[in-house]
């Protein structure tokens, strides 16, 4: 079974100027053939990564800094644009900035490298045109190295191993027919069917206040300054710890959830739909003005939505899930939280608050996030037991590239895109 394991590196100054390098690289790699796709698609042509990679080859013979990268990290590069225009779209990926996307590049072929354990602590690895690296051992690899990434994340560099680590899953759950339904909240991170709640602050109080201090020094500062980006450090700084914090959270809720149920329900939410910000209006009485539509509470509902990691826990618990046998499935969330899961009256007046459901048929009172989980618990048992077309039930799977097919069915009938005379004048790489 594939997995990962993610270590600090301790390199040399000349080790991560180089490292910086090949990071800036990729990112022109990226940016350069997004740019391509773009402009043949805009004139009716289609370009795919083996035009790209034979084009990258011929531009490593003319510009020293692309020689100089490794050049299996400039292919990954191009096969992750090529998986990313097909999964959303070439018009829907995002260019990479050299202040927004810290540098990042993988080495594919684990073969050829090479791991020795130096002592108790630390160990060291051996990567193309980089040498050897130290890193911080904190847990032992446990397998076989499919391949590694390098990444840069603050002042920090670290190593990322896919490892294979032999592990089949198990046939049965330690906990046969067990299954709970999990709600995800504000004011609960998670809460369980059966009435146990998984909660954790993230940011506390004083750091919050600190998170604003911050934000309204780097606001004071000026663009490019030295002392903006100490400004910026500071805040991304405080972002790092609390987002560890997150994911230790998702992680531990993870392993109770796999461990000890067979069947985890969650709601297919759709968060980024649901933290959409909303346009203030102008009002056309006052000039400069803006009607009141609720703007200032649905962006701290927004915040708040985000600050609790619902997909984080999700995740954590589908990755999880595959060594304990655990089934992980998602149901539709319509009228989980206005159903009584006595009676199953629906009534939107049952909810009387945020925290108590009183039915409005039968009189039933209970938790309201408890009484929403034990509905999609319901809901989830009877997924599991007849899948039915149209609704996802476990992992999702990716969307089917037609379009992508369609072009390159149209591009080899026309011939190929570079011979046309009307695609002349494009960016090559």
């Amino acid at each position: 079974m594939l997995t990962g394991r993610k270590y600090r590196l301790d390199l040399t100054q000349e080790q991560a100027e180089f490292a910086e390098r090949i990071g800036g690289a990729c990112r022109s790699v990226w940016n350069t053939a997004l740019e391509q796709r773009q402009i043949y698609r805009r004139r009716g042509g289609w370009i795919g990564y083996h035009d790209q990679a034979r084009q990258l080859a011929e531009a490593k013979v003319d510009f020293e800094w692309l020689a100089e990268a490794p050049g299996h990290c400039l292919q990954q590069t191009l096969i992750d644009l090529d998986q990313a225009c097909a999964r959303h779209g070439t018009w829907n990926v995002r260019w990479k900035s050299r202040v927004r996307n810290a540098p990042s590049f993988r080495f594919p072929e684990g073969g050829k490298i090479a791991i020795q354990r130096l002592n108790r602590r630390w160990g060291r690895a051996k990567l193309p045109k980089l040498g050897w690296v130290r890193f911080r051992i904190t847990r032992p690899l446990g397998g076989k190295v499919k391949s590694a990434t390098v990444s840069r994340d603050g002042e920090h560099w670290y190593i990322s191993f896919l490892v294979e680590d032999g592990i089949a899953p198990p046939e049965r759950h330690a906990s046969p027919g067990s299954g709970v339904g999990i709600d995800r909240g504000v004011v609960k991170v998670v809460t369980r069917s059966d009435g146990i709640f998984h909660h954790q602050v993230f940011a506390r109080d004083r750091e919050v206040e600190h998170a604003k201090k911050f934000q309204r020094g780097l606001a004071r500062t000026k663009k490019g300054s030295q002392r903006r980006k100490r400004a910026a450090a500071r805040v991304a700084d405080l972002a790092r710890k609390v987002g560890r914090r997150r994911q230790d959270f998702a992680a531990k809720t993870a392993h109770t959830l796999a461990t000890s149920f067979e069947l985890v329900v969650f709601e297919a939410l759709a968060t980024k739909n649901m933290t959409a910000a909303v346009e203030p209006k102008p009002d056309p009485e006052r000039p400069g003005a803006f009607l009141p539509n609720g703007a200032a509470s649905k962006s701290g509902l927004n915040r708040s939505i985000l600050d609790k990691g619902w997909h984080r826990v999700e995740l954590a618990t589908r990755s999880k899930a595959r060594y304990t046998g655990t089934h992980v499935i998602s149901v539709d969330p319509a009228y989980t939280s206005q159903t009584c899961n006595v009676c199953t009256a629906v009534d939107r007046k049952s909810r009387e608050s945020q925290a108590v459901f009183w039915c409005t048929a039968c009189g039933h009172i209970e938790h309201a996030d408890v009484n929403a989980a034990k509905n999609i618990l319901t809901a989830g048992r009877a997924e599991h037991a007849q899948p039915r077309p149209g609704v996802r039930v476990g992992a999702r799977k990716p969307r089917d590239s037609v379009g992508r097919k369609a072009n390159r069915q149209a591009t080899a009938a026309q011939g190929h895109a570079t011979a046309s005379p009307e695609l002349a004048g494009i960016p090559r790489l």
